[in-house]
């Protein structure tokens, strides 16, 4: 898994970069909403366990995670992961000896009288024909910091036509 997080100053790559998947790939987004701010100890739990999980990826080089970041905005949290498959992000979800199946586990039976905290999940399956990127002067992010990146040559990534010329 590529992270700069560890990095004090993410190395940003000069110039104009695409990111060129070689293979089909996933899009998980998760996060969750605190809908009663003092109802810490009934939101806590849920950001606990998300942090354990994250912690436990990282752990196992070979989860098939490639990359993945956090990010708060007001009352709600969103962690945006890319997989090297779908089928690697659900064995890792569906994972018994996992933190992921006990921590769902509990929500699910908290979740009926918990108003406090609201959660949510999107999974996108994606081939690299129906991607477009691009990065201006930007550290390693998103699928560029899931696959790498080249000097661009075309507009959007593939999806739009290449510069004239190329």
């Amino acid at each position: 898994m590529r992270d700069d997080r560890r990095m004090a100053t993410p190395t940003i790559v000069k110039g104009r970069h695409q990111a060129h998947p070689d293979k089909p790939f996933a899009l998980f987004l998760i996060g969750m909403r605190v809908n009663s701010l003092f109802a810490v100890n009934r939101w806590l739990p849920v950001a606990k366990a998300m942090t354990r999980m994250q912690a436990e990826i990282a752990r196992k080089p070979d989860s098939g995670l490639m990359w993945q970041r956090n990010f708060l905005s007001g009352r709600i949290t969103l962690l945006m992961q890319y997989w090297e498959s779908g089928e690697k992000l659900f064995a890792y979800a569906h994972d018994r000896q996992g933190e992921h199946f006990p921590a769902w586990s509990e929500f699910n039976r908290e979740a009926r009288d918990n108003h406090a905290v609201g959660i949510w999940h999107e999974t996108y399956m994606l081939k690299p024909e129906d991607c477009e990127n691009i990065y201006r002067d930007m550290p390693a992010f998103g699928l560029g910091g899931a696959v790498g990146v080249k000097l661009a040559t075309a507009r959007m990534g593939g999806l739009r036509d290449p510069f004239p010329g190329s």
